[in-house]
């Protein structure tokens, strides 16, 4: 497989970058902050064993995730460390060397290499002219005899879009007349600018629904590093959670911990989470309009990142160096989504609103565009 783009940049500036604007999770909090939040006196976990946990995930967290849905169960849920370990996991029990994966572009990377090392995959791209829509009818034309999976991403990573209902339906019912699994990464799920766009949950919904998501986006904890997959056909979970023993085996038991809490108090954390995104979405669309020689932004439907158009000189590829290398403001340039399967926007950079401390970011940004007016204004 080739590299993981996205993670790679990362490990290279993530960490080092005065002013992180791309980040894609909501602003975290530390175990105290979650614990008031959560009403849990101190000292809970003093008594916890650190030895293993079940690989399925703990009874009362497999409990409280099934709540975050309408018709699962328990027995419906399979936790993983984080969200990728579900992806690979599914990619490699869902699909075989013979069979055929549909994957929407752009997307998260894994999304599209995982199943690129295991199968033939076409790429159906969304319409960047038309907010990112999905046209239902190019997942038709690209069904195959042995089209086994098809693999979403909404509210989408990179672009905040959201699948019109009609169109999910739609899908959905394509899906069901080829017996086709849909692979639904739904992690930025509750964070739509408009509630009214929200979209079920493949696994509530569709037989061979499979919803992939994690503490990690909506919930603004990845450092618990837990995720889980929700599907109504069992049988294929417990392939699933076979796979899983030869990677994790199972979660850490402080984080399965602190999952509980933070989903008991889910709809703090989420409201706490969607007023930090009003914020600071607000200050981007100022923010976009005094440059428009220099992008093209569009409110994203959902999700706490977006893809604004960079329309200045030298392409957004110098341009997202000059920033970082700089004035220390760490931006994804669009060949971190390029595509192994079909053209993929080249001038575009993701960029992050969830977090805190976006004004000291946007005013470093602010201040190296006014100070390159020159070389970057057309």
């Amino acid at each position: 497989m080739r590299d993981f783009e996205l993670e790679t940049y990362f490990s290279k500036w993530e960490f080092k970058a005065k002013y992180h604007m791309t980040a894609s999770d909501v602003q975290s909090m530390t175990v105290g902050e979650l614990m008031k939040l959560a009403g849990a006196p101190p000292g809970s976990l003093d008594d916890l064993w650190l030895g293993y946990t079940e690989t399925w995930g703990a009874p009362d967290l497999r409990v409280a995730i099934a709540q975050t849905y309408d018709t699962m169960k328990p027995e419906n849920i399979l936790c993983f460390a984080g969200a990728e370990e579900g992806v690979y996991a599914a990619m490699r029990v869902f699909l075989g060397k013979d069979d055929h994966a549909i994957v929407i572009v752009p997307n998260y990377q894994a999304a599209e290499t995982l199943p690129l090392n295991i199968c033939a995959v076409t790429g159906v791209a969304l319409d960047p002219g038309n907010n990112w829509r999905l046209d239902i009818d190019d997942i038709r034309r690209a069904v195959r005899p042995n089209t086994k999976l098809v693999s979403i991403c909404f509210p989408n990573n990179p672009t905040g879009a959201i699948l019109p209902a009609k169109d999910y339906a739609e899908l959905i019912e394509l899906c069901r007349k080829h017996g086709i699994y849909l692979f639904s990464d739904e992690v930025y799920r509750l964070l739509e600018q408009d509630e009214n766009k929200r979209i079920d949950q493949a696994a509530d919904v569709y037989e061979k629904g499979i919803s992939l998501n994690v503490m990690s986006k909506a919930y603004g904890l990845p450092g618990l590093r837990i995720g889980w997959i929700a599907a109504q056909d069992k049988a294929v979970l417990q392939k699933l959670e076979r796979y899983k023993h030869y990677l994790s085996i199972c979660n850490s038991a402080p984080s399965e911990r602190l999952a509980v809490m933070a989903l008991g108090a889910r709809g703090k954390i989420i409201a706490r989470n969607r007023a930090f995104l009003k914020t600071n979405i607000e200050k981007l669309d100022d923010f976009f309009a005094d440059y428009p020689q220099l992008f093209k932004w569009v409110r994203p439907d959902g999700g706490c990142i977006a893809f604004p158009q960079y329309v200045g000189r030298g392409g957004v590829e110098a341009f997202c160096k000059s920033l970082i290398e700089d004035a220390g403001v760490l931006v994804l340039p669009a060949s971190i989504y390029k595509s192994e399967l079909m053209e993929a926007p080249t001038d575009r950079f993701r960029i992050g609103f969830g977090r805190s401390n976006i004004d000291d970011g946007l005013t470093a940004f602010r201040e190296f565009l006014d100070k390159n007016d020159n070389v970057f204004t057309p």
